[in-house]
């Protein structure tokens, strides 16, 4: 038994290996082009480890206990087997998938299970020869497979200590290898993500980890319909349509439109997205909050902020989607964490490269943290810069180096000189527990590591780089976007407490004006306005409004499993499986039951369920990347007319005042 496990490893290491290397040598132009092959074979070694250690690491631990046991032999022999022809299987089947999908076996591999009778028939009918070759490929493999490892070997008995000796050596390099890292976060495709390429990305992996990856992501996807109920598709585009002006241009991407902007430039502006870490309005003064960021104050002074400015949700992700995709929240994870986003999801960087800018995400902390690296070089960025290119940073804490640190390499790469545009993204980390930061920078209150501290600190690092940056030569071809992805801490009794969704977002930079603005906006209208602030025309399928324009008034935000949308003082509360609820709202914490309003409702429901369905209909993207279309559903039906009908329910259950609601928690929004 200790025999065959050492011996399926080496042969499960050189048969992905010599697979990886194979399909590196059949896209060599695009290998080439990426920086070569050693990206691709470490990585893979990385991945390879953790999946073969998956596969072999119970019989290894059972080995020196049970491996002289013909039962345990045989059961051991049969399920190397098994795991050694799925490897196969998936091996071989990956350059027709690449042919056909540009990427290795993913997700779709297992939806076309769904539909045997269907896909084996076009098999048959259009890949005679493929399967005639892949059969006689897995034969081949199968019996070699079968010879080395397949069949029952003697072993002799260890004593009881040096089983034990082998099973404390064994078990922590088994760990190891199935984590991957001793960082925060196991391995995962994001980890070995190492260019633009997308199908290159895919290359260190392997096909069957690759798939199982798939399989366990979609626990992170849940249907919008099967949870608030649901509309029919046709109805649910028009509904979106309308509320965000948009005359759609593609009948494959229904919120495809072409944006004309409202200000004319001559020359092609930079663009720098500033997302800070858990800043939420209650520590910013000129927002109603407790005065820690007198800089950020100083700066809303100068630009054009946003005095009603509410986050989508409360995780970094969420708020990430949000200010670079412009996509509104859904009950399932942020799409930065779905697997079926990685590719040919709309993103500004994606949009701007079209038009010759080159973009970039910097962030102190380890880029593959929440899949960021793998979502943003498959969707349009050009280069990454996480804590691992960061010469001698200043201060490196739990979460990575200090906003400092940050903004300096910010200021390097603005500073250096491009002949092309840029897009910047770049994410500070210090404003997160455990609340570090290095000493000298301000003077604490209190207990250092505290929130109020670091909110100090983080503000502190802000100013420090904007008055770098109003000296440079940057300063005068750049707009700039400061917005934080969500509140420190979102919390209270009621189902959707705002008050912990307000955020400061202000806009400074190049051509832009001291405002105050008051109007009600969301994350998602943000990359949209930065698109008409540098003159840039463009089709793209984001439902966010230019605030350039008349436009704003509504901001959508996701809190657990219940959703909230907001227009004017008017919020509708969606949970699962119950009905409806509406409230009169009045910041900072007041909430009045109402009756709800039918069409309101069905504005919100739209609201709701829209990300869902482009997503698993692969159509929030830009015509020339859109994908095949999978096997999902093209529509909701027509239980919205439960829905409507419960909240008529619980209209007529309303008393006549407006002020109680039967819903047991209706006090309590």
């Amino acid at each position: 038994m200790r025999e065959q496990t050492f011996v399926f490893i080496a042969a499960s290491f050189g048969l992905l290996t010599l697979s990886r290397l194979m399909l590196s040598a059949w896209q060599w132009q695009r290998t080439q082009a990426a920086g070569g092959l050693w990206p691709i074979v470490k990585g893979g070694l990385r991945i390879d480890a953790a999946q073969i250690a998956m596969l072999a690491g119970i019989p290894a631990l059972l080995a020196p206990w049970l491996g002289h046991h013909q039962a345990a032999g045989a059961i051991s022999a049969a399920w190397f087997m098994a795991a050694w022809l799925l490897l196969v299987l998936l091996e071989v089947s990956t350059p027709q998938f690449i042919l056909e999908y540009d990427t290795r076996p993913n997700r779709l591999y297992v939806e076309y299970l769904k539909h045997p009778k269907e896909v084996l028939g076009m098999l048959w009918k259009g890949y005679k020869a493929a399967l005639a070759g892949a059969f006689l490929l897995i034969t081949l493999l199968g019996w070699t497979g079968y010879r080395l490892f397949g069949q029952t070997m003697a072993e002799t008995q260890l004593s009881w200590w040096q089983s034990a000796l082998y099973s404390l050596i064994a078990a922590p390099i088994i760990f190891l290898a199935i984590r991957g890292t001793l960082g925060h976060r196991p391995i995962n495709p994001s980890s070995v993500a190492y260019c633009s390429d997308g199908m290159l990305n895919t290359l260190p992996l392997n096909s069957l980890y690759n798939v199982l990856y798939a399989i366990y992501s979609l626990k992170n996807e849940r249907s919008a319909a099967d949870v608030y109920g649901a509309l029919d598709s046709e109805q649910l585009s028009q509904t979106i349509n309308s509320c965000a002006g948009i005359a759609p241009s593609n009948p494959k991407i229904p919120s495809l439109h072409i944006h004309e902007p409202t200000v004319k430039s001559t020359t092609a502006l930079n663009v720098v997205i500033i997302v800070e870490e858990s800043l939420g309005a209650q520590y910013v003064a000129n927002l109603g909050g407790s005065g820690l960021t007198p800089c950020l104050d100083r700066l809303a002074d100068e630009g054009w902020s946003f005095t009603r400015a509410y986050a989508t949700g409360t995780r970094s992700v969420r708020g990430l989607e949000a200010l670079v995709a412009g996509f509104p929240p859904t009950i399932s994870e942020a799409v930065l964490r779905l697997s079926g986003a990685q590719r040919n999801f709309f993103t500004l960087a994606q949009l701007l490269r079209q038009h010759g800018y080159l973009s970039r995400f910097i962030y102190g902390g380890e880029a593959h943290f929440d899949n960021m690296k793998s979502f943003f070089l498959g969707n349009g960025f050009d280069e990454l810069h996480d804590i691992h290119t960061f010469e001698t940073p200043a201060f490196v804490g739990t979460w990575g180096a200090s906003d400092e640190d940050m903004f300096d390499k910010l200021d390097t790469l603005l500073s250096a000189p491009s002949k092309q545009p840029t897009f910047t993204l770049a994410f500070s980390v210090s404003n997160h527990s455990p609340w570090e930061y290095p000493a000298g920078r301000i003077e604490p209150d209190g207990d250092p590591a505290s929130v109020e501290n670091t909110v100090r600190y983080a503000d502190w690092a802000l100013g420090r780089f904007f008055d770098k940056a109003k000296a440079s030569s940057y300063w005068g071809n750049t707009v700039f976007l400061v917005a934080a992805d969500h509140d420190s801490r979102v919390f209270g009794a009621n189902l959707v407490p705002l008050r912990h969704f307000h955020i400061p977002a202000l806009i400074l930079g190049a051509g832009i004006q001291p405002r105050r603005d008051n109007r009600i906006i969301s994350q998602i209208d943000l990359p949209v306005t930065l698109l008409s602030l540098i003159g840039i025309r463009s089709e793209h399928p984001m439902i966010g409004h230019d605030l350039t324009c008349a436009g704003g008034g509504r901001a959508m935000m996701q809190y657990g499993e219940n959703y909230g949308y907001l227009k004017g003082d008017r919020l509708i509360v969606l949970e699962p499986h119950r009905r409806p609820t509406q409230y009169r709202y009045a910041a900072p914490a007041s909430y009045t039951p109402q009756a709800v309003d039918d069409d309101f409702l069905k504005e919100a429901l739209s609201h709701a369920l829209w990300p869902s369905w482009v997503y698993e209909n692969n159509c929030y993207t830009l015509p020339r990347l859109q994908p095949e279309t999978r096997q999902s559903t093209s529509s909701y039906s027509a239980e919205a007319a439960d829905v409507l009908r419960m909240a008529s329910t619980s209209a007529t259950t309303a008393s006549a005042s407006g002020t109680k609601d039967t819903h047991s928690t209706a006090s309590h929004p």
